[in-house]
């Protein structure tokens, strides 16, 4: 990917290493196959969730991936505010040829898609209580 800035207007499809596209970049905003707003990114390539938790890192082949060690290692930051409605594309194009991921390296969207939530679900949202 080059500069996240520059795609304001695209949208850019996220692959899962199944060759699924999962996760649709509206930059900052990411959101899931329904249309939901479920993390945003920072202009370092960083992606977080809804509630602002460190998620992992877009790799060139436009996957999301995460450290094993780094989980829970970053902040919290605070989210952008909500974004506006968005309607995920009919199609998109097949995946790219993927690379071979570093031992220690997680393809997040194929073994933890549950880390990128909707706001009103997620494990580390506060309870009402």
């Amino acid at each position: 990917m080059n500069n996240l800035e520059d795609t304001n207007e695209k949208v850019i499809p996220l692959y899962a290493s199944n060759g699924d596209a999962e996760v649709f970049l509206k930059y900052p905003y990411l959101y899931n196959r329904l249309g939901e707003w479920v993390g945003w990114v920072t202009p370092d390539y960083e992606v977080y969730s809804v509630l602002g938790v460190y998620v992992g890192f877009f790799s060139k082949d436009q996957r999301i991936l995460s450290k094993r060690s780094l989980f829970g290692s970053k902040p919290r930051l605070m989210p952008p505010p909500p974004p506006p409605k968005f309607r995920p594309p009919a199609y998109t194009p097949l995946a790219p040829l993927f690379y071979e991921l570093m031992i220690g390296t997680t393809d997040v969207l194929l073994e933890e898609p549950e880390r990128l939530h909707t706001i009103d679900s997620g494990a580390l949202k506060p309870d009402l209580d």
